[in-house]
């Protein structure tokens, strides 16, 4: 995966509405969510929500696919597997310990 898709990607991200509707069409599961579904659980008007469905659609961490009449959308789990490699592919390449350090306890 290159820097640009990447930017890309969190770029789409890093807004409210985005980011809730992708946490969304990731707890549908691959079958996703017909876009009357998506208004719904995110509270979005359908103006507001095509613009959003757009920007993640280009973004490439969406998919979305004819359902009969209705219009359906999946997260791109591939795709977002890619970010996340690509954000992690030198994990402690430095020598570092990858382990979460441990907060001090207060008392």
């Amino acid at each position: 995966m290159e820097s640009l898709q990447v930017v890309n990607a969190l770029a789409a991200l890093a807004q409210d509405t985005r980011l809730a509707i992708f946490r969304a069409l990731v707890a549908a599961g691959p079958a996703g969510l017909v876009v009357g579904d998506i208004a719904t659980e995110v509270a979005a008007a359908p103006a507001t929500l095509s613009f959003h469905l757009k920007e993640l659609t280009h973004a490439g961490l969406i998919e979305r696919r004819p359902q009969g009449r209705f219009i359906c959308y999946a997260a791109n789990f591939a795709h977002m597997q890619g970010v996340l490699a690509y954000l992690t592919e030198n994990c402690c390449a430095r020598g570092g310990s990858c382990r979460p350090r441990r907060k001090a306890r207060a008392g």
